[in-house]
């Protein structure tokens, strides 16, 4: 991107690869010279990093954000006849992993203000799902855009319930709330280092974190085929999901930068809601909270006209999620809290996220702006 004038790219990849220079470089010579490719040095001194940086006592790498989340649910032995409570408004890969357990999805509203799970709404949901006859068992709560959701109401739930929290931070690595590091949130974290988020590799990973000891060799098992003290003696069902010593490498170098990029995402951030505000509904922030900003994301009544006259101006922009998950295909049969979950409905119909990232110059930002005002 090369000025106000130049094509405007919605991720910069590129600008953070310059911006790092041959650090790049270097750190991947280092794993072409020693050859250990999975599971070399560089995934445990990456874990210890992470562990560092969140606060959590255990971190285990794995394969994606999406093994992730299914290596909690294979440690906790979620099975049929239980429920697993997701929000509608996210990705299916907070979802798909339930059904494939033999659980039972049982989908959640969210807050039109964060976008995150509504606690009231977790609730109506056990309820609900007891009513069918199933058992609540564990909550995946996304911390959707690049924030935490409401923790600690949802831990006061979850207590009452019996039920086990996931923290899927997939999009708010680098985030906190009242002072905590995500990652730390939760009976388990997880994360995804796609190299699309916040903090991502260039290739597939994910990360697991936990406070829970036993629970960490458990998921260190499970991601090698289910391996004990012996390599072929496979002491419970596993799977094939390693982080790629290569990744481990570029993720340590990332991570050295990762605050100085999460400052400059807020201050675009702060400048587009400054000029937006009167144009749209734009994104608050959980109070105590702090954002990485995955997207930013507006509310616009007229979501696709507005989309239409930016790409006509050059200005790039995305639609996350066009279809919540209790009205996709393959999802609407499950069970949902009481309604039709009305906030993820109405999300779905006017949320458009606009180009955001660590390296968008302000004369960019006021290209950006100037279009969505005249649009909207």
């Amino acid at each position: 991107m090369s000025g106000p004038a130049g094509p405007i790219a919605f991720i910069d990849l590129q600008a953070q690869r310059r911006r790092l220079g041959d650090r790049i470089d270097r750190a991947i010579a280092r794993v072409l010279d020693h050859g250990k490719f999975i599971l070399g040095p560089e995934v445990a001194e990456l874990e210890a990093k992470l562990a560092a940086y969140t606060g959590a006592r255990h971190v285990v790498t794995c394969g994606n954000g999406t093994d992730a989340l299914a290596l909690v649910m294979a440690a906790e032995e979620i099975g049929p006849g239980e429920a697993v409570f997701v929000p509608s408004f996210t990705f299916v890969a907070s979802a798909e992993i339930v059904p494939a357990r033999g659980a039972t999805p049982v989908f959640v509203d969210v807050l039109a203000g964060t976008f995150n799970i509504d606690p009231i709404s977790l609730r109506e949901a056990i309820e609900e799902a007891r009513d069918r006859g199933l058992k609540p068992r564990m909550v995946i709560v996304v911390d959707l855009f690049g924030q935490p959701a409401d923790y600690p109401a949802i831990a006061a739930i979850a207590e009452k319930n019996g039920l086990v929290v996931v923290a899927d931070a997939a999009q708010s690595f680098g985030a906190s709330l009242l002072g905590q590091k995500v990652g730390s949130w939760g009976h388990y974290a997880t994360t995804s280092f796609f190299p699309a988020k916040p903090f991502g590799c260039y290739g597939d990973g994910g990360a697991i974190f936990t406070d829970d000891a036993d629970k960490a060799a458990l998921l260190r098992s499970l991601r090698v085929h289910g391996q004990g003290s012996d390599k072929y003696d496979n002491v419970r069902i596993g799977v094939n999901s390693r982080l790629d010593t290569i990744q481990a490498a570029i993720l340590i170098e990332k991570l050295a930068i990762l605050d100085e990029e999460i400052a400059a995402r807020q201050r675009v951030a702060d400048r587009y809601g400054a000029a937006l505000t009167n144009r749209a509904t734009v994104p608050s922030v959980i109070a105590g909270g702090t954002s990485v900003w995955a997207q930013y994301t507006l509310l616009l009544d007229d979501r696709d006209r507005v989309a239409a006259a930016l790409r006509s101006a050059g200005i790039p922009t995305m639609v996350y999620y066009s279809i919540p998950m209790h009205r996709q295909s393959g999802y609407r049969t499950y069970p949902t809290a009481p309604g039709v979950l009305p906030v993820s409905d109405d999300l779905s119909a006017r949320a458009l996220s606009l180009p955001m990232h660590p390296y968008l110059d302000e004369a960019t930002q006021d290209r950006i702006i100037a279009a969505v005002r005249d649009a909207a």
